[in-house]
């Protein structure tokens, strides 16, 4: 699999804190899609460059095993204006593995591809990972999702 240099973006969205600890994160994440969904929240982050959504897990405490933080929302020209209930996060130049997730979003298409990640040797270096859902998410149940993980 080919490494990709991507650099440094701009994220706004709202956040959890959660770990993958006895199944929490896929309690938590699922809530923040929710609120994000139910509150209308692409609507209301400031100077997007688009309305891909992005879905990041950062601030690792230490690997995939311990606490991180997921934050979803939208790449974005600056961050001049960040309203009060979101979070900002640059995320830095780095390269990345590139997986793609494939199929049924409601019957874990994008989770199956994460589990294939935990159990392999990329040499990942837990500084900031991210989802891209795009035009090719439109439709949950064959969905293409990017999935883009920071390595050596």
């Amino acid at each position: 699999m080919d490494n990709i240099k991507i650099g440094s973006f701009h994220i706004i969205g709202i956040s959890v804190r959660t770990t993958n600890e006895n199944g929490q994160s896929a309690k938590d994440i699922p809530v923040l899609w929710e609120k994000f969904m139910s509150e209308g929240i692409l609507d209301q982050i400031p100077n997007k460059i688009d309305n891909s959504l992005y879905c990041i897990y950062t601030d690792y405490e230490k690997d995939h095993t311990k606490p991180y933080t997921t934050i979803l929302g939208c790449k974005v020209e600056n961050l001049s204006e960040v309203p009060n209930h979101m979070v900002s996060k640059t995320i830095k130049d780095a390269t990345y593995q590139k997986f793609v997730a494939e199929g049924n979003l409601m019957q874990g298409a994008v989770y199956n591809e994460w589990t294939k990640i935990w159990n392999s040797e990329s040499g990942r270096t837990f500084t900031a990972d991210f989802e891209v859902y795009d035009e090719r998410s439109l439709n949950p149940e064959n969905a293409v999702v990017d999935i883009f993980v920071a390595v050596k």
